[in-house]
Order: C-alpha cells, then sequence, then structure tokens
C-alpha cells in the first residue's frame, strides 16, 4: 500500500501528526509512506518504520513548493493521500482514498489532527529516534541518572519565559531540597540558539549539564525518551518532550494553551494571572516586542505546577513503551 502523508512545515505541527501516522502504520503493516514537510522536521520523521522517502518542500515564491510537490507525486498511484495542511493536492492527484484535514480552532490540535482519520480516542504523538541515536542516549543516561531537560527557546520572543528565571528554576529544582535534587540537566534549542541559552547552561555545573543546542531533534527525542522531566516555553520542543513519553510542563502566555497545550496524563501547563486573549487583547501589546509578555509568571509559580506534576506522576519505574 503506498501512502502519501502530508503534513506541517513547523516543527510543533508535525509532531503532533506523528499520532496520526502511528496509527497508519500500524493499520497498514508493510505500508510503504512518502511523508511531504518542512526541512526542520525532516528528523521527526527519517527513522519512522514504513516511511521510504520524504519530500521536503522548502518555501518557495508563487507557491512553488506546492507545484514541486505535485511534479513529485502526480504520476504515482497512491493508495492513501492524509494532508494535514488542508490543501487542495489530494483533489488532483491519482489517489484510492482522500483525508483532507479541515480547519477547526474548537479543539485541541491533537484530537483536530485525529480527526482526519476519524480516529477516536485520539492517537498521542510518538517519536522514532532510530537505533543510532537511542545507543547514544543510552550511553550518556544509564539507567538510574536524573534528568530534568529545558527548552529554553521559542520562535517567538513574546512566548519565551525569560532566560534568568529558567536559570533559577533548574538551580531550584536540583538544588538541595528540590524535587529533582542532583538531577542532570539537558538543555536543547536550536543551532542559532546558543547566546539564548547561554544563561541556563552557565547556572549548571558542568559535569551535570548536558548540552544539546544545535542536534538534531532525533537525537533529541532520543535523550528526551531517557529524561524524567521537561519543562519549557510552547514550542516545537514541548511536543517532541510529550511525544518522548516524558513528563512536561509547558509555559504559557500569548499562545493558546487550549489548542497547543501539552498532551496527554503526564502533561500539565502554568501561565500567569492573566489569560491567552487578555495578554494579546491589551491595548499595549506589541506583537514585534523582542520583550517577554511572560514576566507575571513567577519563578515561584512555575516551581509549584513543577512540584506537584513531579509528585503525581512518581512511580517505582516509569513507563517507557518504544511504539512502532
Amino acid at each position: 500500500m503506498r501512502i502519501l502523508f502530508i503534513t506541517s512545515n513547523r516543527i510543533g505541527d508535525a509532531i503532533l501528526s506523528t499520532g496520526v501516522l502511528g496509527a497508519l502504520i500500524e493499520r497498514h503493516p508493510g505500508c510503504r509512506i512518502t511523508v511531504a514537510c518542512g526541512p526542520l522536521a525532516v528528523p521527526i520523521f527519517r527513522h519512522a518504520p514504513g516511511v521510504e522517502h520524504i519530500h521536503v518542500m522548502r518555501k518557495a515564491p508563487l507557491i512553488g513548493h506546492w507545484r514541486k510537490l505535485l511534479a513529485a507525486t502526480l504520476f504515482r498511484r497512491w493508495d492513501l493521500v492524509v494532508d494535514i495542511r488542508g490543501s487542495a493536492t489530494a483533489y488532483v492527484l491519482w489517489a484510492g482514498e482522500r483525508r483532507v484535514l479541515r480547519p477547526d480552532h474548537s479543539k485541541h490540535r491533537v484530537p483536530h489532527i485525529a480527526s482526519v482519520l476519524d480516529l477516536d480516542p485520539p492517537p498521542a504523538p510518538r517519536v522514532w529516534p532510530g537505533e543510532v541515536a537511542r545507543a547514544r542516549a543510552a550511553a550518556a543516561i544509564p539507567e538510574g541518572r536524573i534528568v530534568l531537560a529545558v527548552g529554553p527557546t521559542a520562535n517567538w520572543a513574546r512566548k519565551t519565559w525569560p532566560a534568568g528565571r529558567f536559570a533559577e528554576l533548574v538551580a531550584r529544582l536540583t538544588g538541595e531540597g528540590g524535587a529533582l535534587a542532583g538531577a542532570h540537566v539537558l538543555i536543547a534549542a536550536a543551532p542559532d540558539e546558543r547566546e539564548a541559552t547561554a544563561q541556563v547552561r552557565a547556572a549548571v555545573p558542568a559535569d551535570r549539564l548536558i548540552d544539546l543546542v544545535g542536534e538534531g531533534l532525533d537525537v533529541v527525542a532520543a535523550f528526551l525518551e531517557r529524561s524524567r522531566f521537561f519543562v519549557g516555553n510552547d514550542s516545537g520542543l514541548m511536543h517532541l518532550a510529550v511525544a518522548a513519553s516524558t513528563t512536561t510542563l509547558g509555559l504559557f502566555g500569548p499562545t493558546r494553551d487550549d489548542l497547543y497545550g501539552p498532551w496527554g496524563p503526564r502533561a500539565a501547563f502554568v501561565r500567569g494571572p492573566r489569560s491567552c486573549a487578555e495578554i494579546i487583547g491589551d491595548p499595549d501589546f506589541d506583537k514585534e516586542s523582542k520583550e517577554s509578555a511572560m514576566l507575571d509568571l513567577t519563578v515561584d509559580d512555575v516551581l509549584r505546577a513543577a512540584d506537584a506534576l513531579i509528585a503525581r506522576t512518581a512511580s517505582p519505574a516509569r513507563e517507557r513503551e518504544t511504539k512502532v
């Protein structure tokens, strides 16, 4: 069976679509899948079973990226085309079945995306890091080592909690008396975000720092699978932590937690006293400002939420199910 799976250019939405892709893999053993996605999302799908080709959609003028996708797929028969991006592409391809996601801003993105295949309950996002990445993570994080993973950056300055507060949070969580006392600290971010993470990295003793700034998403996913807890901004990295079955606390400000909050029983979010609507509805709100819009979210707020989630998810042995 040949399947074309068209998913997002954005890392977060691409990760949120992995539950549907996993369901397709399980429903159609031996299927041959082509994934169409943006270049940043490629590592998410590189090692997924059944994925034989990834068509990279690099944004081009005059919808050139869509025209290139059409040229690459038009003269092949597809048994199933699943289009998470809701484009018209599926309707012009030679396909036995077409499933195109319709816009819906009334529900969380996980069940929304799952509705493209009428999946209820919606399958949770998942990761396929590959054996090389998993071996590397196992060597760096042996069984019994506690790791706090931190995602201190985001693709928009306004939804980025201040770095100094992340540094204080890490010190309090991993310091004497903290819920993760003595834990190693994993810090991940994009290659161009090394400076933005410098203050947080500097707050961690060198012998306890796991520096993954600039590493590929498949490598980061493998390390997250072995981490006890993740705390970070609303970002693709937050969704990657959830997909890796890491207990996850997301920090929210000028974005909608009802649509993009971390998904699942081992996840939670925290925000300051204002809702997203109140933040962006403020007459003085400047979308282009480089200042965080989350200054009313205190370290004490986040620490309380982290302590509660860590306590709620504590177990003698954390379940790590590696899904196909």
